[in-house]
């Protein structure tokens, strides 16, 4: 309605699905579930928008709002590692600039709801409500905006679906997830008449994580971001709205490869078991079973044997809490059994003992444990390159058990990225042929078997934009997911910044490249909690 940001024009609508694509948004059209969505991508111009490696939401978020490849912004997955010590990553970790503080050095105020890693916030002109690997009850900006939309929001606002009477998982914990996330937005537009918003739904992403394959589930989510986005373009009425994703999902009908198993039998990795080879996603006992016990002094329980020898074929916490829920028991037992305990009956990568391993899967990589840069280098500069041509060779040359490639590519990392902070990936990418199979870190498991994760991510995500700023017969073949930081900043007319690894992605006239100073990204700080860790070990990243 008029006059609902001030009589201020909100110039641009972003709207982020995680992991939104054609193949889960198509069913969805025809049926007639998503017609504010389905609008947006019949009136203007829609398309594929190709993600970069790897496509997770950790590394591919902060490519998308920075406009630059990890190489430059230094974010590669949910973690960082320093030598052996790792940390889940946040907002002083990207070390490259969002186009929200972009625009406000060119005077463009900017309202920010729920996008992953932009914890802690940066001062900038607007307001921002971080999302994925905040900690719940994240730091904002400005600082105390939280407890306002609190109030505007019927007194709760949270990062992560909540216990209570719309609990985790539960299909009324999505629902009102996505509506606190409207709600939130349409609050910030009314007090702070942006110029422009981003709003970010998490929800597609983890349903998939979480239900695989669970249509009602799936359905119920997507009705509800329509349902918010509906409501909020009536209250802002944006002149233009982009809709992206980060990647797509689908299912994985292919092989897991067991990295490391393959490595420790070719004698690259060396094996410990006694749970101190990974990281502790779980620094202490969250278990209704052993409220009130010391953790050193525990004896195991009937359940934690059982979950003991279930580790030693490959079960996590996650798996344990799906099959429970299944026969009703995952809210008393499966999620209060900490990985810790999981962890401690399986063996694990020995790190400083090794020659290379997988650190994190979600890097999709191989890391040398190279001397001089890792406290306990097994591998000695002199022999790097002999190694990581050694390893892209082998592992080029892994078949699934019926005969198909494991790997479209095997690299060096500069084939993929490229600026400062090249030095932080993996040594050899690993892409999986098609995203349709999928490696794993674990040991004491056969090299290949059946996918943990049913459903994952594929690089290919999408793109829907509507309203005058976009040329409707544009062709946006070629698009990618560093193309929308240029878009941004080519529709406000703000210099576009030449170390920008894409272009805008219709014609929009205006916004010639500048280079920019070097981005002050203040020190990196730690994540220092624990639920975080938690949660994204409960969605399989970690």
């Amino acid at each position: 309605m008029a006059g609902s940001t001030d009589d201020k024009d909100l110039r641009l609508l972003v709207v982020g699905l995680d992991a939104g694509c054609r193949p889960v948004l198509e069913p969805l059209f025809e049926s007639g579930e998503l017609p504010t969505l389905r609008g947006l991508f019949d009136r203007g111009v829609a398309g594929p928008l190709e993600s970069q490696i790897p496509p997770w939401t950790a590394s591919a978020w902060p490519s998308l709002y920075t406009g630059k490849n990890p190489g430059k912004h230094g974010v590669y997955d949910f973690l960082s590692f320093d030598g052996y010590e790792w940390n889940v990553v946040n907002a002083t970790h990207v070390r490259a600039r969002p186009v929200w503080e972009l625009l406000s050095e060119h005077g463009l105020s900017s309202v920010v709801v729920n996008v992953p890693v932009t914890h802690p916030a940066r001062e900038f002109d607007g307001a921002l409500i971080p999302g994925l690997t905040a900690p719940e009850d994240p730091d904002c900006h400005p600082e105390g905006i939280l407890e306002d939309v609190k109030l505007a929001c019927g007194g709760e606002y949270w990062v992560y679906p909540q216990s209570g009477p719309a609990p985790d998982r539960s299909i009324e914990g999505y629902e009102r997830t996505i509506e606190l996330r409207g709600q939130a937005f349409r609050y910030l537009c009314r007090r702070m008449a942006p110029d422009f918003g981003f709003l970010q739904f998490q929800q597609t992403d983890s349903v998939f994580h979480e239900r695989p394959g669970d249509k009602r589930a799936i359905e119920a989510v997507y009705r509800e971001v329509d349902r918010q986005l509906a409501e909020t373009i009536e209250r802002t009425e944006p002149e233009n709205v982009l809709v992206v994703s980060d990647h797509g999902m689908g299912k994985v009908t292919g092989d897991e490869f067991r990295v490391n198993e393959f490595l420790r039998d070719r004698g690259y990795v060396t094996a410990r078991s006694d749970g101190g080879g990974m990281p502790n996603w779980s620094k202490s006992w969250e278990n209704d079973l052993l409220e009130g016990a010391e953790a050193d002094g525990h004896e195991p329980s009937p359940l934690e044997r059982a979950i003991n020898l279930a580790a030693g074929v490959g079960l996590t916490t996650q798996r344990v809490a799906s099959a429970l829920d299944r026969v009703g028991l995952k809210e008393p037992i499966g999620k209060r059994v900490p990985n810790d305990v999981i962890r401690a009956a399986s063996e694990q990568v020995d790190f400083p003992a090794s020659k290379a391993y997988v650190r994190s899967k979600s890097e999709l990589g191989v890391r040398i444990n190279l001397a001089g840069r890792e406290p306990d280098g097994q591998v000695s500069p002199a022999e790097y390159e002999s190694v990581r041509e050694e390893l892209v060779e082998t592992l080029s040359a892994v078949r699934t058990p019926d005969g198909e490639p494991m790997f479209d590519a095997v690299e060096p990392r500069e084939t993929y990225f490229a600026g400062p902070h090249v030095d932080e990936a993996p040594d050899v990418v690993t892409v999986p042929r098609g995203f349709d199979t999928a490696i794993d870190a674990d040991l004491g498991k056969a090299t290949f078997g059946e996918p943990m994760e049913p459903w994952n991510h594929k690089r290919t995500g999408v793109v829907a934009a509507d309203g005058p700023a976009f040329d409707e017969a544009a062709s946006l073949e070629g698009a990618t997911i560093f193309d929308v930081a240029p878009t941004i900043c080519s529709l406000f007319d703000v210099p576009i910044d030449a170390a920008m690894d894409g272009v805008p992605i219709t014609s929009i006239d205006g916004s010639a490249e500048r280079s920019y100073p070097t981005y002050d990204s203040n020190r990196i700080v730690a994540t220092d909690d624990g639920a975080v860790e938690d949660r994204l070990s409960d969605l399989g990243y970690l």
